[in-house]
């Protein structure tokens, strides 16, 4: 093993360690710290590390664990209760994103594909970060939880269609039908076996029978069942990570459950260190400096617009009030598919360079001032206020009585009555 190779592996995780320990002293994400680190040692900071190509390939296999064990983790008979309100959200989320950016393009001169794709970039929320705020802020297992985490789901589901959208570019009519094809197969899988599960106790799996006892196989078995899975969704024409999401389902249902968990998230969670530090190493701060109108309009629309969306969506299907709004400003910000979907739309030819910065910049300063948005909103927006003002904001006996109120409040102010015994008369 080169000396120079070992000398930026220490260093890159000493730096990430340190980061993850500052950031969870701020009672914030340990991932942001990873993602600061890379910004801080690749080319833009420091320039200790030159090219991501070493941390790329660990990098994308942290992404396709965080969603295997988001599937395993995933309680059907909950989500089966709250999909409606999932599904909603998601759709009504990625089709106002597109048109906000389509709208935004006529602005900023962008091209159609680059418009379509910001769309769907923003439309999903990172995975990562709001289960971390969920966990840190004892919300994960309730429902509070379980509906943003259907919500990620819904969200997760639909980077499918979305990658078969953007491979369909300029295909063929043919092409177009056989994509069509593969989304049916890809929505009526998820659909058949959520529902197939959620119907039965723990399934057994013959090979996990024999390995009970063998806790060093245990984790190998896992990881063959979820990259296999994978593999086996690639090959066919659907994402990566929708396999393994179903494998992650299917083992989240088994007996051995618990202790797959066990073996698996440490592995996951050094992984995702990789990709988050592969994020920070992309950002290029001269392209940022160079184009931050187009970055900041986007980014208000990111964190206001789509806070506003997902709590317009919640509160029409009668979420109580601060619940939507926790979940709304939690996922406030752009996910880790973002990156997904670049590498698909670079696969086609149809993001330049130009496209590639944008995209990359707005995820990261998307990702970083996740935590400030939620600490603005917790500390100058009070939920029961925002609720009352907004149930109340159409009604016009409350606004005619406010009125009146504020009138006659004015006038005993400026009217003194005289007094018929007053000495001055």
């Amino acid at each position: 093993m080169h000396g120079n190779f070992l000398n930026e592996i220490v260093l890159v995780v000493a730096a990430a360690l340190f980061g993850g320990i500052s950031l969870s002293a701020l009672k914030q994400p340990p991932i942001l710290g990873y993602i600061m680190v890379g910004i801080i040692l690749g080319p833009s900071g420091m320039g200790v590390i030159q090219s991501r190509d070493h941390v790329s390939e660990l990098s994308q296999l942290g992404v396709l664990l965080l969603l295997f064990v988001i599937g395993m983790e995933l309680n059907l008979r909950s989500f089966k209760k709250i999909w409606g309100v999932s599904t909603f959200c998601a759709i009504l989320q990625i089709t106002l994103s597109v048109l906000v950016t389509l709208s935004l393009s006529q602005i900023f001169n962008w091209s159609f594909h680059l418009s379509l794709l910001l769309g769907f970039v923003i439309s999903v929320s990172s995975t990562a970060i709001v289960v971390k705020i969920l966990e840190s802020q004892g919300e994960y297992v309730t429902d509070t939880g379980q509906t943003a985490i259907g919500i990620l789901i819904a969200q997760d589901l639909a980077i499918v269609p979305m990658i078969i959208m953007i491979r369909s570019s300029g295909a063929s009519a043919l092409d177009g039908l056989a994509l069509v094809l593969k989304l049916s197969f890809a929505i009526g899988l998820i659909i058949i076996l959520i529902f197939y599960l959620s119907q039965r106790q723990r399934i057994r799996l013959p090979l996990f029978d024999r390995i009970v006892g063998e806790t060093d196989l245990i984790p190998l078995v896992s990881l063959m069942v979820c990259f296999g899975a994978s593999l086996l969704s690639g090959m066919i024409g659907l994402s990566e990570a929708y396999g393994a999401f179903l494998a992650g389902l299917v083992l989240g249902n088994c007996h051995e459950r618990n202790m797959i968990l066990e073996t698996v998230k440490p592995i996951q969670s050094t992984l995702l260190m990789t990709f988050c530090l592969s994020i920070g190493l992309l950002l290029d701060v001269q392209f940022v400096i160079e184009y931050w109108q187009n970055i900041l309009t986007l980014l208000f629309v990111v964190t206001v617009i789509k806070t506003l969306v997902n709590l317009g969506a919640l509160t029409i299907l009668r979420v109580p009030f601060q619940q939507a709004f926790f979940i709304s400003v939690s996922l406030g910000q752009i996910g880790e598919f973002a990156f997904l979907l670049v590498s698909v739309a670079q696969s086609v030819k149809i993001l330049s360079p130009f496209g590639e910065k944008l995209i990359i910049a707005l995820t990261v300063l998307s990702l970083i001032t996740s935590p400030l948005w939620m600490l603005i909103t917790k500390r100058y927006c009070d939920p029961k206020e925002l609720s009352y003002s907004i149930r109340h904001f159409w009604s016009l006996r409350h606004l005619l009585t406010r009125a009146f109120k504020r009138r006659k409040k004015r006038l005993s102010l400026t009217y003194r009555p005289i007094d018929q015994n007053d000495d001055r008369q």
